[in-house]
């Protein structure tokens, strides 16, 4: 019997109506990526269990037996949700992949984030936090503005109309964003450049795959221009006369000295959220040649088919099935590590 491997994920579900906004949902992951992903592990040799991250998880963990979780849960509720299920894994001594606790809550957290990207170095558009609609503030930052929900992903919350021009503007969408979502608001300078991202894999070291571009130069029909919620949830799906297709140029149509650049500064900002195994950081390289890093994301999308983690491993040279097995691997490479050097440090007392 191969290893066995609990699949944790929460499902996603369409909106209904009960107010809840049309990107509630967008973190969580289809029946088609939960399939894809147990199918490639199973291809590779793997006993795989199904476990949906809801209340019934700890109780599931308690009554069978896994030799890891392959973690892809995104958790349900509060501010630190996508560090759940590592905490009830850590508190059980059962190994997954994915990086821990702190830096999946630091990283959910976009100021908290920045501020550490300002204490190691890593460029990051300037910002204010707005903790109080009714005393929305703009001083030191020069307009366009980009507003966003502090702690969520997948682009939730983020349109068109979350860039501002003036102040009127961000005080419109500060309240509104505000309303909908019940937190904290991030403002920032809107970095006009190329939107990159940048998949990361492994630990010893971990290993910056090909640099993705994301070219919005065909998506005119829509007026997108960045990655929206609208781009993230549809890019795949719809026509491209509807506008919601970008290009995708993999590696991207960098110099070499950009590329090491963008590169470096991605493996740095990695480090600094205290990632492992696995992640993809966004990056705008502005027009002044500076990378300046969006956001670090932990539980980066695997869906086979329109995520950008899988497609960049697949211009790297790995297949879909490929990549989640080397996920597993590399997970249980540091965990053996770390279990051997804590015995080497007890022996030692």
């Amino acid at each position: 019997m191969g290893l066995k491997v609990a699949l944790t994920y929460n499902l996603k579900r369409k909106t209904d109506n009960t107010g809840l906004p049309d990107d509630f949902y967008s973190e969580f992951d289809s029946k088609e990526t939960i399939k894809a992903i147990a199918d490639g592990l199973r291809a590779g040799g793997k006993e795989v269990f199904l476990v949906e991250a809801d209340k019934g998880l700890l109780n599931w963990f308690q009554n069978n037996k896994a030799d890891i979780v392959f973690n892809i849960a995104e958790g349900l509720n509060g501010e630190s949700r996508e560090s759940q299920v590592p905490a009830i894994l850590d508190f059980l001594g059962i190994p997954y992949t994915g990086s821990g606790i702190l830096a999946l809550s630091v990283s959910l957290n976009k100021t908290l984030t920045k501020k550490l990207f300002g204490q190691a170095g890593i460029p990051t558009p300037k910002y204010r936090l707005i903790t109080d609609p009714s005393e929305v503030s703009d001083e030191g930052l020069m307009y366009p503005l980009i507003t966003k929900p502090n702690s969520e992903g997948s682009g939730k919350g983020i349109t068109m109309a979350s860039v501002v021009r003036n102040r009127a503007e961000l005080i419109r969408e500060v309240e509104k964003t505000a309303r909908v979502y019940q937190q904290q608001i991030l403002v920032e300078e809107f970095i006009d450049g190329k939107e990159l991202t940048v998949g990361i894999l492994g630990n010893y070291p971990p290993t910056a795959m090909p640099v993705l571009e994301i070219d919005f130069s065909n998506c005119k029909a829509s007026g997108e221009f960045f990655y929206t919620w609208k781009v993230k949830e549809f890019e795949k799906e719809v026509e491209e006369s509807r506008g919601l297709s970008p290009n995708w140029h993999c590696p991207a149509r960098l110099s070499r000295a950009e590329e090491k650049l963008v590169k470096e500064t991605a493996l740095k900002a990695f480090h600094t959220i205290g990632c492992v195994d696995l992640s993809r950081v966004d990056i705008m390289l502005g027009k002044d040649g500076v990378p300046y890093v969006l956001e670090v994301n932990p539980l980066p999308g695997l869906d086979p088919i329109d995520s950008n983690f899988p497609y960049i491993a697949k211009c790297a040279g790995l297949n879909y099935g490929d990549l989640m097995n080397r996920i597993v691997e590399v997970a249980l490479e540091r965990h053996n590590k770390s279990k051997s050097l804590a015995l080497q440090e007890r022996s030692s007392r």
